[in-house]
């Protein structure tokens, strides 16, 4: 039987994750899943692990108004509100999107530029100022908040499995920042579904993850890996056109609640 094993949370783009017992769900994935975002100050572009590896040191707890509990090695943790409607709109780029989002205010900047090390400006996404999923893929009205490219990411537990005994050593599911962990199928059977249903939600499944440097990242320590494990050997047996791929994207369709142990039934 497949089950959904685990859940994870990111409330800030490219920070700590959360593991979740439970969660709720709402037109953007997971409610508080990447709706904040840290930006360069000049030029209003998104800042990750990619490029400012010391992210992944960098702990962001959501809490049940929307706001966030910043915390990071050498400085005290800072209580960050959810932007009002009185607050300044910023113009910020995330890959090939520009939008205006709510800023957060003098202090969370202050208190970001000093852990990044450049001024930098903390941002909010609310749902009516979210972008569409890339054309092509899913549905026009499809939409995410600051996730890459879709509200939720999906891996079989298997295939963390398979790449692992591939690579020669143990891997952790965090260094692939998913949403949802199923257990119970063979390895990447997930390549091979398009709708699934965990309690109550649909979600369909609409295209594969391109893995990319961070993925070598070791989220506990923040160190790079010296031989490029495990996107060396993603890039030798999961290679397609569009990059290595290890996981799939999944839009919910409606409003719901998850529970790590819940049945996972494969639609189609």
């Amino acid at each position: 039987m497949l089950r959904l094993s685990a859940l994870y949370r990111y409330p800030l783009k490219s920070g700590k994750g959360e593991t979740l017992n439970q969660a709720s769900l709402d037109k953007l994935g997971l409610v508080g899943d990447r709706r904040w975002m840290l930006v360069d100050e000049a030029s209003g572009r998104f800042l990750t692990q990619r490029a400012v590896a010391q992210m992944s040191q960098l702990s962001a707890l959501w809490n049940a108004e929307g706001g966030l509990t910043l915390n990071g090695p050498g400085h005290a943790p800072i209580e960050i509100a959810l932007p009002g409607r009185e607050a300044e709109l910023r113009g910020v780029t995330i890959w090939r999107d520009t939008l205006r989002v709510p800023d957060a205010g003098d202090e969370a900047a202050a208190w970001v530029s000093a852990f990044i090390g450049k001024p930098t400006r903390l941002v909010q996404v609310p749902l009516e100022r979210a972008r569409t999923t890339e054309a092509g893929y899913g549905k026009d009205d499809d939409q995410v908040a600051f996730a890459d490219g879709y509200p939720l990411l999906l891996i079989g537990q298997a295939s963390l499995q398979d790449l692992a005994q591939r690579v020669g050593r143990p891997l952790e599911m965090l260094r692939f920042r998913p949403n949802l962990v199923i257990e119970g199928s063979e390895a990447f059977a997930e390549d091979g579904w398009k709708r699934i249903r965990i309690g109550d939600v649909e979600f369909r499944v609409v295209k594969s993850c391109s893995r990319c440097i961070l993925t070598t990242i070791d989220p506990q320590t923040g160190e790079r890996s010296d031989d490029r494990e495990p996107l060396a050997t993603l890039q030798k047996y999961r290679a397609q056109a569009d990059g290595a791929m290890f996981g799939q994207n999944l839009v919910n369709d409606g409003n719901g609640r998850l529970e790590v142990g819940m049945p996972v039934t494969i639609l189609e």
